[in-house]
């Protein structure tokens, strides 16, 4: 391994291990529930993400140990392959992004449960990223057909999963704070604990926020379907005309600011991506590199920011400092492909291929870019990176990134170099990691 893959897969793992359920989550609960007054009667836990059911694992670890007299049963949803070992809280694994029944069916179970919450009993949500396409319950008259339809379309578009995520919590009967206002009307607390995948990381927006007030409307979703020509000829007529009822008034708006006066309801963010690009920069400061966070809200189509980030390395590498320097950064970036393309790859590796191809000006230019959930897109990579002797094997292998680039296959270019990351699951989720190392 080379002196900069380490550093590059260290400071990746550094980014991870802040955002690890298993240290996070006690920390947390030792501070919601102190001592003398853990839960004492029913504990319901429910949640939905790729991280929940870690999340949940060391839930069950913590109250073990701290809580003798609680009584604690749930059901959490995760992503197919993102398991983690539980006694008293079910997991169910589902689809992801694309909505299964799987995911359906473990849904209406949690709302099932909640339902039967009484007066004095606890709501513990666990709460991160990949919540909105797992916790789907659509709201009477749609299908799981049209749901995931809806997903499917969205994702070809191009838009935000902010944008995403406000059209489908105006479809499902769980989020846009609706799983809080069920709980609510049963007398019962809420306690949510949110793993956050989102830029801002706003409760509302983290897996669409089935515990949090929500700032958008049924006439923000239709003006998103717009921007996107989303009409009737891609867009399920039942989603449509639901939208367009709750612009109407005929069916209730998502959960508000103001329906929470004097509630019982608390959203805590444990992780977020920021401070995992901190630790990040910590890291790579010991390793001789002068750390420059560049933000953890950098969206845009992934080729676009490869592109803006190769130009940015540039004007980094002209400054007087003497230090070799880290570039660190976060956000999600999207890619819009077109229909006659069906691609290989992710965000994260299409990135890396854009400042790859952009930044053949800068010998000593070396970067990695991952998603810290494990998966990026359609393969079974975390992410791919790059060192400079990576440009010398490319021409030999003939690999044009251009050409990649265009069909939307950075899964197969950086395949070829063996430059993949792989880690599977990490069973946590903040969001896209980057990083960029320049030698002088």
């Amino acid at each position: 391994m080379s002196h900069q893959e380490t550093i590059l897969k260290n400071a990746f793992a550094a980014a991870l291990a802040v955002a690890d359920p298993n240290k996070i989550v006690p920390e947390y609960l030792g501070k919601i529930f102190p001592q003398g007054s853990e839960p004492k009667g029913r504990c319901l836990v429910v949640g939905a993400g790729k991280a929940s059911a870690s999340m949940a694992t060391a839930l069950e670890s913590h109250a073990d140990s701290h809580w003798p007299h609680a009584t604690l049963e749930g059901v959490v949803l995760t992503r197919y392959g993102h398991n983690s070992p539980t006694s008293r809280i079910q997991i169910i694994e589902a689809g992801h992004p694309v909505p299964d029944q799987a995911g359906m069916d473990g849904a209406k179970e949690i709302y099932r449960l909640v339902g039967q919450l009484q007066a004095g009993d606890i709501l513990i949500a666990l709460i991160s990223g990949g919540g909105s396409s797992l916790l789907t319950l659509p709201q009477a008259g749609i299908s799981i057909d049209d749901m995931r339809k809806t997903t499917e379309v969205l994702l070809r578009s191009g838009a935000p999963i902010e944008e995403m995520n406000v059209v489908r919590k105006h479809l499902s009967a769980i989020q846009g704070g609706n799983l809080a206002r069920l709980a609510l009307e049963r007398g019962a607390r809420v306690e949510a604990l949110l793993i956050s995948d989102v830029t801002g990381d706003a409760p509302a927006d983290i897996a669409s926020g089935p515990c949090a007030p929500d700032y958008s409307t049924y006439q923000d979703a239709l003006d998103i379907l717009a921007k996107h020509h989303l009409g009737p000829d891609s867009i399920p007529q039942s989603v449509l005309s639901h939208l367009q009822g709750g612009v109407a008034g005929e069916v209730p708006e998502t959960l508000k600011e103001a329906d929470l006066q004097n509630a019982c309801v608390s959203n805590h963010v444990i992780a977020t991506a920021y401070k995992s690009l901190e630790a990040a920069a910590e890291y790579v400061r010991t390793q001789g590199y002068e750390p420059v966070i560049l933000g953890d809200t950098i969206t845009g189509e992934a080729q676009d920011v490869g592109r803006e980030q190769a130009a940015l390395a540039q004007q980094h590498l002209l400054t007087k400092t003497t230090k070799p320097i880290a570039l660190i950064s976060g956000g999600e970036c999207t890619v819009t492909i077109p229909n006659a393309i069906k691609g290989r790859g992710g965000r994260c590796s299409e990135y890396l291929l854009s400042l790859f191809s952009a930044s053949t000006e800068l010998p000593n230019i070396s970067a990695l870019a991952a998603d810290t959930d494990g998966i990026d897109g359609s393969e079974k990579n975390a992410g791919a990176w790059f060192a400079p002797v990576m440009r010398q094997a490319a021409r030999e292998q003939h690999l044009i990134p251009a050409q990649y680039l265009a069909q939307h296959d950075c899964y197969g270019f950086f395949a070829q170099l063996d430059a993949l990351v792989e880690t599977g699951p990490t069973l946590t989720n903040v969001n896209d990691f980057r990083i960029i190392l320049l030698d002088k």
